[in-house]
């Protein structure tokens, strides 16, 4: 049980701080890590990572940057010295020169600040996109792309996790959203495992949200999960 909750990300995908409040004093400390996405961080910004820090929960602060790669830089600084993140995601799409400018706005500010720097990972393709012919190539492609750019790991659907963990190796992190107990609805994902299947394929964390966010009970989704 420590092992699978220490891998379980659930993402607070609502609007207001109070509904992301009620969500982690359920949640915690059985789930040990949450994702802060577009939604919830354009609506209260850092008064819910200051609130997941204080409860003493890690924040997966998941905002996929993508700009020139002074911009990126700043922003990747200016997360770094947020209250309780522990990883944040830049989009791989963003090209080489801005994946490094990510790594070093990381390093540099957690150099000054005296703190450990958070993980930076690569979104390769959102798991609402429908899988190709082309999928696996271009996820890998970027995979190594991130790689090669000093990330410490990448995003993506458990179609292509066996293949990243297998070409790039153990320490290099895999994240995995769509992830779905056998027999639930898809919603817009189109990528979807359960967890089990993302776990076989050498996913280091999953990422649920609906499933348990709209449960009856939450937390008894998530003990059912694990």
């Amino acid at each position: 049980m420590p092992e699978l909750t220490d891998k379980l990300i659930v993402a607070l995908d609502c609007y207001t701080l109070s509904e992301a409040e009620s969500i982690v004093k359920r949640l915690y400390p059985t789930v040990k890590m949450f994702k802060v996405g577009s939604q919830l961080f354009t609506s209260c910004g850092q008064e819910a990572l200051k609130f997941i820090y204080q409860k003493g929960a890690k924040v997966f602060l998941d905002l996929k940057f993508l700009d020139i790669p002074n911009t990126v830089f700043s922003a990747v600084a200016s997360g770094t010295g947020l209250s309780a993140v522990f990883m944040m995601t830049v989009h791989t799409t963003g090209g080489s020169e801005m994946l490094k400018a990510a790594v070093a706005g990381a390093t540099k500010r957690a150099s000054e600040l005296k703190i450990v720097r958070p993980l930076i990972i690569g979104v390769t393709s959102l798991t609402s996109e429908k899988e190709s012919v082309a999928t696996l190539e271009t996820v890998l492609l970027r995979a190594r792309l991130a790689r090669d750019a000093g990330l410490d790991g990448v995003v993506c659907s458990v179609n292509e996790a066996a293949k990243v963990r297998e070409t790039l190796g153990r320490d290099f992190k895999i994240i995995t959203p769509g992830i779905r107990p056998r027999g639930y609805k898809n919603d817009d994902q189109a990528r979807v495992a359960t967890a089990q299947e993302a776990l076989k394929a050498g996913s280091d964390y999953l990422v649920v949200g609906r499933p348990i966010l709209q449960a009856d009970d939450p937390l008894k989704a998530v003990k059912d999960l694990l």
